[in-house]
């Protein structure tokens, strides 16, 4: 009886943090100097599957990822590419193996990417938006 009543607390205190990571409401975020304003979750996702290397306004684009494993990571890959971790591995593995693309390079959590985006206009990323502040501009949130 222990062992169940355990397992229930585990499994009710699964179930809030579960709950809490899945309302968070993450931002996609370029350089407060990115002359780019809204982006739609389309070109977004262009950008972040290689299909595309260039914001609207025509200037560079270079996507940058969270470490994987980050609750930011997994809620963009889900909402905004609608792919899991594993349909994302297996996407970038054919295209490395044909020579046609090459993915996103992993940078850290929401305060590493905030600030690698924040110093480079042409860097695009995704954080909390907890995080985000006057160095960097919203132009998604979901």
């Amino acid at each position: 009886m222990k062992l169940v009543n355990k397992f229930l607390k585990t499994l009710a205190i699964s179930s809030v943090f579960v709950a809490s990571v899945a309302s968070a409401e993450v931002a996609v975020i370029v350089s407060a100097s990115n002359g780019n304003a809204n982006l739609d979750q389309d070109t977004i996702a262009r950008v972040f599957l290689g299909k595309s290397k260039n914001f609207p306004d025509g200037s560079q684009a270079v996507p940058v990822d969270q470490n994987a494993g980050t609750a930011s990571r997994e809620a963009f890959n889900s909402t905004v590419l609608g792919k899991s971790s594993s349909q994302l591995k297996a996407y970038w593995s054919r295209l490395i193996f044909t020579g046609k693309g090459t993915p996103p390079k992993e940078s850290g959590d929401d305060a590493t990417v905030k600030d690698l985006v924040a110093n480079n206009p042409n860097l695009i990323g995704y954080v909390d938006s907890s995080v985000v502040d006057g160095s960097v501009k919203v132009v998604h949130k979901f």
